[in-house]
């Protein structure tokens, strides 16, 4: 395909593709998906190889979130019977992140439900990167605890944060729809400060939530002006007790799709596979790794993934492997000056726009939706 070909060169030229290429790599049909994986894969391989980075979320506060974000089962008024706890202690947070550090983890993803942190708990959160660090040699520390105040970014990166994570979701022209007590102005300006402080920005997206192929667009476009290091696709978990329960608009097609549009626009950025993969990609899920080059090992915030071990024979029997922490995940162009090691060494049909988004074939298979008993907030050991 003509239109395969260029935005291959575009992504081995770090050149943005025309947003019109965009939608028509989510408009190619089921016949031509395995040349859109092995194009958007010749991208990926060119700037990560066969890495993949493993990634292992602990959720230091779980439920009972002031926010009223349709998708999350953590969100005002939810219904989900999910875990609730308030904050983890240091020591325990430690271990919960020591346990993904032993299954493979580069990253620890430290994540706490509500709008943003008050001063006391970024001195809490500060403490327990400590603690993780001091106990965990050589690992890396996201943390995601919301909008943030003046002042709370620089203090968290003094605190030895890598990284922020806070995601866009969904395109601004429809940001209102999901979410009414903030904007999606306040998630841009919370990445932007963690930039600012010095922090690798971590932003990314929610697929499946009823959005148009122009919306899923719209927030990639968007994602790739602000420039983060690393972008989650995450798709859409419809929680029961949640106003987005009914929204099973995901196949493993699609999600394909969306990943290779992804890479291609953000050719040379950690593109990693997040919540809902083993959901909606199922058995398909090995394909991803040709497409993005990070994923979350075992559980997630209030849900169950695949055991952390199966996790690592999908990635060896794909004939990938785990990245470890003598490699630098990003590019050696995108790395921070004072960090890096070495140099840098066809039209989309006119109706692409409104073509609609093709209806799953299969039965809703809510049983896929595991809600998280085990690790983080309970007596179980982690999934890892």
């Amino acid at each position: 395909m003509d239109l395969l070909n260029t935005l291959v060169d575009k992504g081995l030229r770090r050149e943005v593709p025309t947003r019109d290429e965009a939608l028509a790599v989510l408009a190619t049909s089921d016949d031509e998906l395995l040349d859109v994986v092995a194009a958007a894969g010749k991208v990926r391989r060119t700037w990560f190889g066969r890495r993949v980075k493993l990634n292992y979320l602990v959720n230091l506060k779980s439920g009972l979130c002031p926010e009223d974000c349709s998708y999350c089962s953590q969100r005002l008024g939810s219904k989900a019977e999910i875990l609730k706890y308030t904050w983890l202690k240091p020591d325990d947070a430690s271990k919960a992140a020591a346990a993904g550090v032993a299954g493979g983890a580069k990253r620890v993803c430290l994540v706490a439900s509500g709008r943003g942190p008050t001063d006391k708990d970024v001195d809490r959160v500060s403490e327990t990167i400590a603690t993780i660090k001091e106990q965990n040699e050589g690992v890396e520390v996201c943390a995601c605890l919301g909008l943030l105040n003046d002042g709370q970014a620089e203090r968290l990166r003094a605190a030895g944060a890598d990284a922020y994570n806070h995601n866009l979701n969904t395109s601004e022209a429809t940001y209102g729809d999901i979410c009414t007590t903030h904007d999606f102005s306040d998630r841009v300006e919370t990445v932007q400060q963690a930039q600012a402080a010095g922090m690798s920005a971590c932003s990314g997206l929610i697929a499946g939530m009823g959005e148009s192929d122009a919306d899923l667009v719209d927030v990639v476009f968007a994602l790739r002006e602000l420039d983060p290091d690393s972008v989650p696709v995450n798709f859409l978990i419809p929680f029961e007790g949640t106003p987005l329960a009914k929204e099973w608009n995901l196949t493993p097609q699609r999600c394909l799709r969306i990943l290779a549009m992804v890479r291609f626009v953000c050719p040379d950025v950690e593109v990693r596979l997040a919540g809902g993969r083993e959901v909606h990609l199922r058995s398909m899920q090995p394909l991803a790794l040709h497409l993005v080059n990070s994923i979350f090992l075992g559980d997630y915030l209030t849900s169950e993934g695949q055991a952390g071990k199966d996790d690592l024979a999908m990635i060896a029997d794909a004939g990938f492997e785990v990245e470890g922490t003598d490699t630098t995940t990003l590019p050696a162009h995108r790395r921070d000056t004072a960090d890096a090691t070495e140099t840098a060494d066809a039209a989309a049909p006119a109706d692409a726009e409104s073509a609609t988004v093709p209806a799953p074939s299969e039965e809703t298979r809510r049983d896929l939706v595991a809600v998280r008993r085990r690790g983080a907030g309970t007596d179980l050991p982690p999934n890892a």
